[in-house]
């Protein structure tokens, strides 16, 4: 985004505000005014010009008079995820983040960014995909194109959409081919890779990432198609206080038999084909940082071994229900699934 076309000087005339928003038509037109200082003091759309100049204000009049005051923002010290949400809701499709002394750091298009989580992120793609051979007897399976598109990318551009900018990729299986993938940026973001020397278990290789301590990282694998809200998950983990969070998919167990109960050698009752319902692991969770950096580069970790061991030690480990698409892309008849949901998405989208 060229953020200077949203941006307009204290003193500028209305008449040229004016123009500078019929410069924007076909986007968002909305512009932030700043003063000499360069801190952003309002914001102005063609409807507070259409309301000053029917109120009596000469077109040469300063753009600061007709000003909103009372502008919505973010700080870069603490992005308000609440904030962006009820943003969304109320329609603003531009937002300012601001540094502590109200000078611009960015403009936030809620068209495409939707929030900024303050997460990282870490995508598990070190698997040699077995079950999909021969597709992946050279091709790692992140890479795989569904709809002319690589299954990682996306999850990359999901997690883009809600502003996570620092993502790693942990890689093994053909590596180079991810290497090369990622040497240019995706959906805006300069993706990270790195690469396990030796196995380290469907989790181990987070430790060779760098961290911080404090925080939030979401890690996921990274063949898996899903519409899961990152943000309901997010907001779920940081409400609830918890040390892990699970997204969990409802998975039903039919039994075609008639199931007995039983109390010592005495049947106490039939229940004719009954169904059970459960929650799986959706192979997407929300870690402490401390957590994560507390795992052994030495020592295979599984990520189910690392979560009981939370529980042992008497940490919240929480779970968050998926309400979407959800698809491991495991097997050729997964994948020829995930190609017919895509082909349908996209033919959806264009109506």
């Amino acid at each position: 985004m060229n953020q200077n076309r949203y941006l307009i000087h204290s003193g500028a005339a209305l008449l040229d505000a004016l123009a500078r928003l019929n410069s924007l038509s076909g986007g968002p037109m909305t512009l932030f005014v700043t003063d000499e200082a360069g801190r952003v003091t309002g914001s102005l759309t063609d409807g507070d010009v259409r309301r000053a100049l029917l109120a009596g204000m000469p077109l040469d009049c300063p753009v600061d008079r007709a000003a909103r005051r009372d502008f919505s923002y973010i700080s870069t010290d603490h992005p308000d995820v609440e904030l962006l949400r009820e943003c969304r809701r109320k329609g603003l499709r531009l937002l300012p983040e601001l540094r502590p002394d109200g000078t611009l750091s960015r403009i936030v298009n809620l068209d495409r960014t939707t929030n900024l989580l303050p997460l990282s992120a870490v995508l598990m793609a070190g698997g040699k995909g077995e079950r999909l051979r021969p597709l992946t007897l050279n091709t790692p399976k992140p890479l795989l194109q569904i709809e002319g598109k690589a299954i990682i990318d996306y999850n990359i551009e999901a997690l883009a959409a809600v502003g996570i900018d620092r993502i790693t990729v942990t890689t093994r299986y053909l590596a180079e081919q991810l290497d090369r993938h990622f040497s240019a940026p995706v959906a805006g973001v300069q993706v990270h890779t790195v690469r396990e020397e030796q196995p380290l278990g469907t989790i181990g290789a987070v430790s060779l990432i760098d961290l911080p301590d404090d925080g939030d990282t979401l890690v996921m694998n990274s063949d898996i198609l899903t519409t899961i809200s990152f943000e309901d998950l997010y907001i779920r983990h940081r409400e609830s206080g918890a040390d892990v969070t699970i997204a969990a998919i409802p998975y039903q167990v039919s039994v075609p038999f008639a199931i007995l109960s039983t109390e010592g050698e005495r049947v106490t009752g039939l229940q004719e084909k009954p169904t059970y319902a459960y929650f799986a692991n959706a192979g997407i969770y929300i870690f402490r940082n401390s957590i994560l950096r507390s795992i052994s580069r030495d020592t295979p970790t599984d990520a189910p071994d690392l979560i009981a061991r939370v529980i042992d030690e008497g940490g919240h480990v929480g779970y968050f229900p998926v309400n979407g698409t959800w698809l491991d892309v495991g097997t050729p008849a997964d994948f020829a699934q995930a190609a017919e949901l895509m082909r349908h998405h996209k033919n959806f989208s264009r109506r």
